[in-house]
């Protein structure tokens, strides 16, 4: 990875830190990269695993491998790619992906 997209996913991460205090979650934090096992960009959500790029080219299928790995990794019980809208700062538009039966998982726990 090139110094300049090193950059922009350390941007994208510190944003996306910044908004999840904002929201509530004080003890969100980058994650310090370089372990053994990857578990996720973004730690201090219990149970929670969370994979950020800021990439001009989606590559969702790869993203979501990338995620499931992770999640395993994290032993969190749940997790999703949150990726950047282009042209957009606010991360709250920004875009979380993840597979259906996890979304399914979220519905049924928040009791729908």
């Amino acid at each position: 990875m090139s110094s300049a997209s090193k950059r922009k996913g350390s941007s994208a991460e510190r944003d996306v830190v910044n908004y999840l205090k904002r929201k509530g979650w004080k003890y969100a934090e980058r994650r310090i990269a370089g372990d053994t096992y990857d578990r996720g960009d973004i730690a201090g959500l219990p149970e929670v695993c969370l994979e950020v790029k800021n990439q001009k080219t989606q590559s969702l299928s790869e993203w979501v491998k990338e995620l499931e790995i992770e999640t395993k990794n994290a032993k969190a019980e749940t997790g999703a790619v949150i990726h950047k809208k282009r042209g957009v700062s606010d991360v709250g538009k920004w875009y979380a992906t993840m597979p259906v039966e996890v979304y399914v998982q979220l519905l049924k726990k928040a009791g729908y």
